[in-house]
């Protein structure tokens, strides 16, 4: 009898990328996909799960019966999320709901089975006013931290798990933040195996992207469907720096994750693009300009929001000396990739991305 590998989130960007890329991976796994289809694409998504002979079961992890109905799972791999930080601020109820209330019962799916647990958390977690405190400088096209910048968790190459967790953070990364402590709890108290994964912006083909969320996809969607940008916060310049993972190097991971959880069991590993993956998004802007051979213009708005940051990279060593992961697509290969998806798919992707067009 085959075992059964449940995602949650499973028609959203990450979850449907992965259940196409676990599908018939594992002779003894059978790919299973849970979510309440309220999130924009999700259509399309689910579309793309039945081609490849994917159970897709709409239901939601904040209501315990639809996980209860599904049964007994043996591995669970929980990529359902309010994934917005500014989307928690205006909706604390929900963000709390999907992001910590879902991932406990989650855990007690895992808990009743029992099943392996693999979670997808954020860089969000690590508090907003001790990343800006790291010392940085401004160049010509972005901000960058000094090359002999050192502390704990943060050197020049990123940031570390063991960068310290007081202060604030966001809504969004402390629910998420919340949910890693009840999962290392479950782990211990119930005798299961699981490992965390704190991931920074994931972008590819499939990504439904928007302002607050989803950057890289949205950036050249906009491009594409002759949308406004404006660069926000920190004067207006688009100097902020992220770096981005190309989705099918999460894909990559998480098949490692599953191959070898005796090496991962109850770690905590921070996952990105990394230094040579970073980007500013001055620098995102004439990338995706020269691909897709639009110009776009800009506004700028000075004023910082709440919770954002100047710079964000992290550091992949932890995860590649245990498992020999490191990324393996540029950011090239994801702005090049999601421009020919989006050529490729352009009218029956337009009524999704239509508000493009209507300014952020």
């Amino acid at each position: 009898m085959k075992k059964n590998l449940l995602i949650t989130g499973g028609a959203g960007f990450v979850g449907s990328n992965l259940a196409v890329f676990l599908n018939g991976r594992f002779a003894d796994y059978r790919v299973v996909c849970l979510d309440n289809m309220q999130r924009r694409g999700t259509q399309l998504n689910a579309a793309r799960l039945k081609d490849h002979g994917i159970r897709l079961i709409k239901g939601d992890v904040t209501n315990p019966k639809h996980l209860a109905r599904l049964g007994r799972v043996d591995l669970i791999v929980d990529c359902a999320a309010e994934p917005s930080v500014l989307a928690s601020r205006q909706e604390p109820f929900k963000a709390i709901q999907s992001n910590l209330i879902g991932t406990f019962n989650c855990l007690e799916l895992a808990r009743r089975s029992p099943a392996d647990f693999i979670f997808l958390s954020t860089s969000r977690v690590y508090p907003v006013a001790a990343l800006e405190e790291i010392p940085w400088e401004e160049l010509p096209t972005r901000y960058d931290w000094k090359k002999d910048a050192s502390g704990t968790g943060y050197s020049y190459e990123g940031i570390t798990q063991q960068f310290p967790l007081n202060g604030v953070r966001s809504l969004y990364g402390a629910t998420k933040l919340c949910s890693e402590h009840l999962i290392m709890e479950y782990l211990d108290m119930y005798k299961l195996r699981g490992v965390i994964n704190r991931f920074g912006i994931i972008a590819g083909p499939w990504q439904w992207g928007k302002e607050d969320q989803g950057v890289v996809g949205f950036w050249v969607a906009r491009h594409k469907y002759k949308g406004s940008l404006s660069y926000i916060g920190y004067g207006g310049t688009g100097k902020q720096v992220r770096d981005a993972l190309h989705i099918d190097d999460v894909c990559e991971l998480v098949l490692l994750e599953i191959e070898q959880m005796e090496r991962v069991d109850r770690q905590l590993f921070n996952i990105g693009g990394g230094r040579k993956n970073s980007f500013s998004l001055y620098e995102l802007t004439k990338q995706v300009s020269a691909i897709t051979k639009v110009a776009m213009p800009l506004t700028a708005v000075a004023e910082t929001r709440p919770h954002d940051l100047r710079i964000y990279i992290a550091d992949n060593s932890l995860i590649t000396k245990h498992t020999g992961w490191a990324p393996r697509r540029s950011l090239e290969n994801i702005l090049s990739e999601t421009s020919r998806w989006i050529d490729g798919h352009f009218q029956k992707l337009a009524p999704f991305l239509s508000d493009f067009k209507k300014g952020a």
